[in-house]
């Protein structure tokens, strides 16, 4: 019979390989969703980018914080590798499926994405409704911004990059709904009231708004999560 710690270590080990196997399906069905259905690599991007965001929710099931560290931290160098400023060019064809989502976007987008997970599960890993917090902004918020501003933006704006004001309000809406799913399901492992859960989510989606509307393009996947959780976790105080 396995001891405790050698159970504890296996079940890291069984989520950690589950996520893994997670992100690996969803590039893979991405990509070919978008071949057979006709669907811009852009599309098929974000449609990766929302999913991957899914991850925040198996946060509370680890019990070391290595582990969901190392989730997001190989994906680091995997992302920067299949980048037009990868230094080794024979690895894109082998990865060509996660190369196809990170060349049509923006070319670092990924491996922001990568490192802002890996930070925030490093750093808040005892309150991983935190890293919710901004991861979910990011992947819902931002992911929305960019399909309803490329089909129904008009209105637009510029700051540091151009904008659209629908799709700020896509930002508002997909942050403030996703977070409040978030803090639903972390609610049931920490404690959280209705309204301070529809607050916090408010607060975060207006944060995360104005966020998206000043950073550059492409930081945006850095700006966010890492400013959204910060400010998440000064707002509630713990």
């Amino acid at each position: 019979m396995l001891s405790f710690a050698d159970q504890t270590l296996l079940t890291n080990l069984i989520l950690m390989l589950l996520s893994y196997i997670y992100i690996v399906s969803i590039i893979f069905v991405s990509n070919k969703l978008a071949k057979i259905l006709m669907w811009s690599q852009e599309t098929s991007r974000k449609i990766l980018h929302i999913l991957i965001g899914n991850l925040s929710f198996i946060l509370p099931f680890f019990t070391q914080s290595i582990f969901p560290v190392m989730v997001a931290a190989p994906f680091v160098l995997v992302t920067f590798l299949v980048s037009p400023y990868s230094p080794i060019k024979s690895l894109k064809r082998p990865l060509v499926g996660l190369q196809d989502t990170t060349k049509k976007g923006h070319s670092l987008g990924l491996v922001f994405y990568s490192i802002s997970y890996t930070v925030l599960a490093a750093l808040f890993f005892h309150t991983p409704y935190v890293v919710a917090a901004g991861i979910l902004p990011m992947a819902y918020g931002d992911g929305a911004a960019s399909i309803i501003g490329e089909h129904y933006g008009r209105r637009k704006y510029k700051i540091l990059s151009q904008k659209s004001l629908e799709g700020s309000l896509a930002v508002f809406v997909g942050s403030f709904l996703s977070l409040l799913f978030g803090l639903v399901f972390y609610s049931l492992f920490f404690q959280f009231s209705a309204v301070e859960m529809i607050g916090l989510s408010l607060w975060t989606a207006v944060i995360a708004t104005v966020v998206e509307a000043i950073s550059p393009l492409g930081f945006d996947n850095l700006t966010i999560p890492v400013i959204c959780a910060i400010l998440f976790s000064i707002i509630r105080g713990r």
